[in-house]
């Protein structure tokens, strides 16, 4: 029982010191996966050429699909994982890792080599064009390599934070994206392999961080396990890591989806407002990513409340993280914009594409430093298992509500409505998800005991 006393310990420590303390490692873990996604970018941005910037921009939002598969179980798994060790389930949460960790595998690999063979096609739907072609092409057959290893990597850097290990969590991150930063130079520069040289860094920094969580549970460090002999989709195990990670996952892939139908439209009005389309993505992305690992960190510890059913607690945590992040918010929000002009400048080199960067960024910055306070609430969902009010809120911000906002917006204001859409389905995607969670707690707290408690003490 010593491997979940760092869980068990977060559930009795001060609220705050609970929050930094399992939420500092998942943020910096999604740092971390923020740079490796800049590194390319960036160090492509180093050769001058922004085609190939342009063309790394087309292929994210597919590889970025990979990363959402791996949402499916690390999520899944989590919620499912943490609620269970708050009921004292210990073997049952063995099932679900091991669950987690060879489907994982198996749909990486099913996924990789779909793309491989459609290849052509994939090109043609995310809107490569004839300049852009074949370093996509290059680029994504490359990385397609490494896929099921990116499945695997997102999802246990989430579900080993369910039994209270958020610095091993954020280590294997941390190993595999560094080792794609200090590759990416050397590859793409150094060696002139350019764009070349940026996928195969990639691959092997995801091969890299995936051996570490393999290596960690082999060696016995878990209370969980990736045995197959554990492995099973009985008892619910396949259903409940479902339930909520296929929701999770929806919410990335269609951020995917939605970037490669933006992209598309975006190239009718040229290759270089692609490139600035990208880049000023990743502006916002280092707010999102801060946002998205505070949301994970968080996840644990209320879904360890929820199956203790200790509600004083669970809303305790809820109103300092929703503080922390909206302070957290303000301030990445406010350097951002400051730095904007050299965080683009970085990345693009002419000037139509640059000042095109810049004045995208501007736009979706309005609304970026609510991102916090949004995945709390997504997070939040997810710790009490409410299936469909999380389906709909991660449905809702990449794609019932961008999509459509997308080609209204496109119709209205032309090129630039392209970019206002995300501030708009931003706004309304945050009402939805403050109405549901209301709506939620409300629901699951109120239990039957509680009622039969309240009504005797009333009539008493």
């Amino acid at each position: 029982m010593k491997k979940i006393d760092n869980l068990t310990a977060l559930s009795s420590i001060p609220v705050s010191k609970a929050v930094i303390r399992n939420a500092l490692p998942a943020i910096a873990a999604m740092l971390m996966v923020l740079i490796y996604n800049l590194a390319d970018t960036f160090f492509i941005g180093q050769t001058h050429d922004d085609f190939q910037v342009a063309a790394v921009s087309l292929a994210t939002p597919v590889f970025l699909i990979f990363m959402a598969l791996g949402t499916v179980f690390g999520i899944g798994g989590t919620s499912v994982i943490s609620r269970s060790f708050g009921e004292g389930k210990t073997d049952y949460c063995k099932k679900v890792s091991a669950f987690c960790m060879w489907m994982g595998l198996v749909v990486g690999v099913a996924v990789s080599a779909l793309f491989l063979i459609f290849m052509d096609d994939l090109l043609r739907i995310i809107g490569a064009s004839a300049d852009t072609w074949e370093m996509t092409k290059r680029y994504l057959c490359i990385v397609t390599l490494c896929g099921p290893f990116v499945v695997v990597a997102n999802c246990f850097s989430n579900i080993i934070r369910a039994e209270g290990q958020a610095g091993k969590a954020m280590m294997g991150m941390l190993i595999g994206n560094m080792l794609n930063v200090i590759l990416d130079p050397l590859m793409i520069l150094v060696f002139g392999w350019e764009i070349t040289g940026a996928a195969i860094a990639t691959v092997i920094g995801n091969v890299v961080g995936a051996a570490y969580y393999i290596i960690y549970f082999v060696r016995g460090k878990s209370v969980l396990s990736i045995s197959i002999k554990d492995y099973s989709v009985r008892d619910g195990v396949a259903k409940n890591v479902l339930i909520i990670g296929v929701p999770a996952a929806l919410g990335s892939l269609l951020m995917s989806v939605s970037q490669m139908i933006m992209n598309s439209m975006m190239a009718g009005f040229g290759d270089m407002s692609v490139a600035a389309a990208g880049v000023s993505m990743k502006v916002t992305m280092m707010i999102g990513m801060v946002a998205i690992g505070l949301g994970q960190g968080v996840q644990p510890l209320l879904g360890y409340c929820v199956g203790a059913k200790n509600w004083s607690r669970y809303k305790s945590i809820m109103k300092f993280s929703v503080i922390f992040a909206l302070a957290l918010g303000v301030v990445m929000i406010g350097l951002c914009y400051i730095f904007t002009s050299q965080i683009v400048g970085a990345f693009l080199a002419l000037p139509s594409s640059f000042n095109s960067g810049v004045r995208f960024a501007r736009i979706l910055q309005s609304t970026a430093f609510l991102f916090g306070v949004f995945y709390c609430f997504i997070n939040a969902l997810q710790s009490m298992g409410a299936a469909m009010s999380s389906l709909i809120v991660n449905l809702s911000r990449q794609g019932l509500i961008y999509i459509p906002a997308l080609f209204v917006m496109r119709t209205a204001l032309g090129m630039p409505g392209l970019i206002w859409a995300q501030p708009i389905a931003d706004i309304l995607s945050f009402i939805l998800a403050v109405v549901l969670f209301a709506f939620s707690f409300r629901k699951i707290s109120n239990s039957k005991t509680e009622v039969t408690a309240r009504l005797t003490n009333h009539f008493k």
